[in-house]
């Protein structure tokens, strides 16, 4: 064989098999770290399973050229800024997190980020410049928390036709979720429902939540979701369903897989899919500030019955068919 032609042969093989890459032609160890408020995400995890598949379609391979560590702050946020300058400290090439507050402390720490989730509304929050142009160290997956609002309020009553009040759960100390909270119950006004404001700090405050809602008893509970409401999502479960209250998630894992009512929200399944090709990009040379953020392209609605049933809750028929997941 000619020696042009086995080059040309060698550069198209090259090029049709995705996992042939720089990963595989470099013996450099890249290092991959996952962060999140609340639980880490590691590698037994179903997201944290979808980011280690994707990085070995693309010749990143745990334990051959491939370290991968995983933390959690366990709800503890003023441990946040410690541990990325930890993950810094060891030359981490890129962290995928999740939640606005790790986000701030990687923006803080300036290492090359990929949020896939919880990160509310990135320029508002003057984490970044620009979706299009995010101009810093973070990149990632972010949605339109105002449009999202808009449709949850209007699930929240058609699950509930004679909506009135709805009480609504979020971390006040939590800029991205406040922002959140705010999109929310300024649907939930143009929906003509009078919203409940309930904000927590730590978790003792939840039981003031609880009395307040005793006194003046909500038609339906909205939980904005971070690491403190998540952390303390079980208590959330327990008062709704003894009260009879129908609740709405933002997500369904863990909240409505672990017995929450119902949830409306991105598939993380797929925002971790996008998150994870966003994270190959930068192992390969992009820069954060260069990758556009995206946007989930689906959403879902998941109800589960058998918390519906156990509990006493009713839910119009209407209802359940736009269901894109019953839990039964």
């Amino acid at each position: 064989m000619l020696r042009r032609d086995f080059i040309s042969f060698l550069a198209g093989a090259l090029a049709a098999s995705p996992r042939l890459g720089i990963a595989q032609t470099s013996s450099k160890f890249y290092r991959v770290g996952t962060l999140r408020p609340g639980p880490p995400l590691d590698e037994k995890s179903p997201h944290g399973a979808i980011l280690l598949k994707k990085l070995e379609e693309h010749g990143y391979i745990l334990g051959k050229n491939l370290v991968f560590e995983t933390r959690g702050a366990g709800g503890k946020l003023g441990k946040l800024g410690e541990i990325v300058d930890n993950f810094k400290a060891k030359g981490v090439d890129v962290l995928v997190v999740g939640g606005f507050p790790t986000t701030l402390a990687c923006k803080v720490a300036n290492v090359p980020t990929v949020v896939y989730f919880g990160v509310g509304d990135p320029v508002a929050t003057h984490l970044i410049d620009s979706l299009a142009h995010p101009g810093g160290n973070i990149t990632g997956i972010s949605d339109d928390a105002a449009a999202l609002a808009s449709k949850r309020l209007e699930l929240i009553k058609q699950a509930v036709p004679k909506l009135r009040r709805v009480a609504m759960l979020w971390n006040k100390d939590d800029l991205g979720m406040t922002m959140r909270y705010d999109a929310s119950a300024s649907a939930a006004r143009s929906l003509g429902v009078t919203v409940q404001p309930l904000g927590v700090r730590e978790p003792n405050d939840f039981d003031g939540v609880f009395e307040a809602m005793d006194r003046d008893q909500p038609d339906a509970i909205f939980m904005v979701a971070d690491a403190l409401t998540t952390l303390n999502r079980k208590r959330v479960f327990d008062y709704a369903g003894s009260h009879h209250i129908p609740a709405l998630y933002e997500y369904d894992v863990p909240n409505v897989h672990d017995g929450g009512l119902m949830s409306y929200g991105p598939d993380l399944n797929e925002s971790m899919e996008r998150a994870a090709g966003l994270t190959v990009r930068i192992l390969a040379g992009a820069r954060p500030a260069d990758l556009p953020f995206e946007q989930p392209t689906y959403y879902k609605l998941v109800i589960n019955l058998k918390t519906a049933s156990a509990t006493g809750i009713e839910l119009p028929a209407n209802f359940l068919a736009l269901a894109d997941e019953v839990i039964e």
